[in-house]
Order: structure tokens, then C-alpha cells, then sequence
């Protein structure tokens, strides 16, 4: 019956049988049976379903499944996490997902302490933009999310570990002082972005209408490391976080913005799910090694 709540919850997720299937490593035809096995269990029609499959309309009762499959299979996971807590050593498994720039700059140090504490809870770390994080946290394909920026989704609980600065960069080649910038020096220049999505590449936009710039050419890229490469071989201007130039010394030069252009970085989990043992102790590990308050 696990397996069959799981397909359920994919399939309304999808609402497609075949990219349901697909994201859980099954055929359309066991999909189907998965489908077909919960409606007789329950004596109910829970998917409308068109010619050939191709569109699907979830009923009412279908719907009341989907939510308690979720919180059944939630507390699967947590108990599982809490019997392997009675053991001497604290064991578990959790599914996080991070946006590049906090994948890159600010988890490596804090997981190496988490690791070291707990080795015996293994991390299954997804690394992609923060609109792709979303996604799969509201699917409950991950535990936990790590992002950036403030969401206006109320799908999730949020709530910020640390504050972070966006700061405007380019090459020393250029030969503008920064300490006497003047926004006219960057107008005509060719901007190095990150893809859209990226909480990064929210930030340039937001610098670009303020200032008035509409750029004469941009390059985008899919990483804050190939930007900040891209900026120091003059290929043109971004706006990165400082946590991503910190350590280049003079091979950049760096502009300070005011305070609109911070940040926050925050963590994400499904509303109206209970987080798992292990998830909870990864938030309090997360908090205590940030220190932040807000």
C-alpha cells in the first residue's frame, strides 16, 4: 500500500500518468495498476481519466487521499528516523536541496561540522535554483530546502538562517575607481547574469530597473563560478554575492550597494507536514552554526 500511496502522490502532483511514472522510476501500466489497486481498496473513483490517459481530472475523493497519503507517507519516513534515534548512535537519512550559491559558498563548511557530529545520518544534497528547489520541496521530493530571498508561495513554513550581501563586480581592467563609482560608468557595458529562476539573477533585474539600465548584451551562465570567471577575465559586469568574491582579493574589484540588495537565505518545508526527527535536527544544527537572528 506504500508504494501505491506514493504513485498516487505523483500522479496528482504530474497529473500526467507517464511523468508521474518517470519520476518515480515506473511504467505508465504499473502505474495504472497502482492506481487501480487503491480504488478498489477503497471501493472509490479517484482519478477522472480521458481518452488514452492523456488528461486526468482528480476528484473530490481523490484529492482526501492525496492529502493523508502525504501525511501517512511523512510519518512513515518519521518514525523510521525516530527508531533509528533509540539507537547509541543517532542515525537517519535526509533529502535537502540547495540554490548554487548556498550550495557553493555557505553548506560545505556547515556540513562538514554536521557530518563530523553526525556521521551516521546520511545527506542527500540536490543542488539547483531556487525556483527548481521550490518545486520539488511543495512535491515533497526533498526534506528541507536552503534558497534565497523571500518566497511569495504560502505552499511552505520559511524561515531565514542567514543574511547575505549582493554586491556589484567587475574587472580592475575596466579601470573604474571604485571608491568614486558613478552608475554612467556601467550603462554601456555587456552584463554576465545567471539564469532565470536564480534568487542571484532576481537581484540583477531588480539593480538593472532601478538604475534604468537595459543592457546591450548579456551573457548567461549556470553557476556563480562561471560568472565571477567571466568578470574577472573582463568579459563584462554582475551582480554577485559578496560570499562568492570574498576570497579573489584583487583579481576584482567590488562596489558595496545599499541595504535593498540584501538578502536572506532561508529554509523551506512543506506546510501542514510535520518535518521528520532528522529534518528537525538539521534545522537546529543549521541555526546554531549561523547564529543568525531576525
Amino acid at each position: 500500500m506504500i508504494e501505491e500511496f506514493k504513485t498516487f502522490i505523483a500522479v496528482v502532483e504530474h497529473q500526467n500518468f507517464t511523468k508521474a511514472g518517470e519520476s518515480i522510476n515506473l511504467s505508465q501500466p504499473t502505474v495504472s495498476t497502482h492506481i487501480k489497486n487503491l480504488e478498489n481498496y477503497f471501493n472509490t473513483t479517484l482519478i477522472n481519466r480521458s481518452i488514452k490517459q492523456k488528461n486526468i481530472s482528480i476528484t473530490d475523493n481523490g484529492y482526501l487521499l492525496y492529502k493523508r497519503a502525504r501525511e501517512i507517507i511523512t510519518s512513515i519516513e518519521s518514525v523510521k528516523d525516530e527508531l533509528n534515534s533509540i539507537s547509541s548512535s543517532i542515525k537517519g537519512h535526509i533529502k535537502i536541496g540547495a540554490s548554487l550559491t548556498i550550495a557553493e559558498y555557505f553548506l560545505p563548511n556547515f556540513l562538514a561540522v554536521f557530518s563530523e557530529k553526525y556521521p551516521d545520518i546520511e545527506v542527500e544534497m540536490l543542488v539547483e535554483n531556487t525556483h527548481k528547489i521550490c518545486e520539488k520541496v511543495k512535491s515533497s521530493n526533498l526534506d528541507i530546502g536552503l534558497v534565497e530571498g523571500s518566497l511569495t508561495s504560502f505552499d511552505f513554513n520559511q524561515k531565514f538562517f542567514f543574511e547575505d550581501s549582493m554586491i556589484l563586480t567587475f574587472s580592475p581592467d575596466l579601470e573604474i575607481d571604485p571608491l568614486n563609482f558613478n552608475i554612467n560608468s556601467i550603462k554601456n557595458k555587456k552584463w554576465i547574469v545567471r539564469e532565470e529562476g536564480s534568487g542571484t539573477r532576481e537581484y540583477l533585474n531588480i539593480f538593472l530597473s532601478n538604475n534604468k539600465i537595459t543592457p546591450r548584451q548579456i551573457m548567461v551562465l549556470g553557476s556563480n563560478h562561471a560568472v565571477k570567471e567571466a568578470v574577472k577575465s573582463n568579459l563584462g559586469v554582475s551582480i554577485i554575492s559578496k560570499l562568492v568574491t570574498d576570497s579573489e582579493g584583487d583579481s576584482l574589484a567590488t562596489v558595496s550597494l545599499n541595504d535593498t540588495y540584501n538578502r536572506y537565505f532561508s529554509f523551506i518545508t512543506p506546510k501542514d507536514i510535520k518535518p521528520s526527527s532528522t529534518t528537525t535536527l538539521f534545522i537546529d544544527e543549521l541555526n546554531k552554526f549561523s547564529n543568525f537572528e531576525k
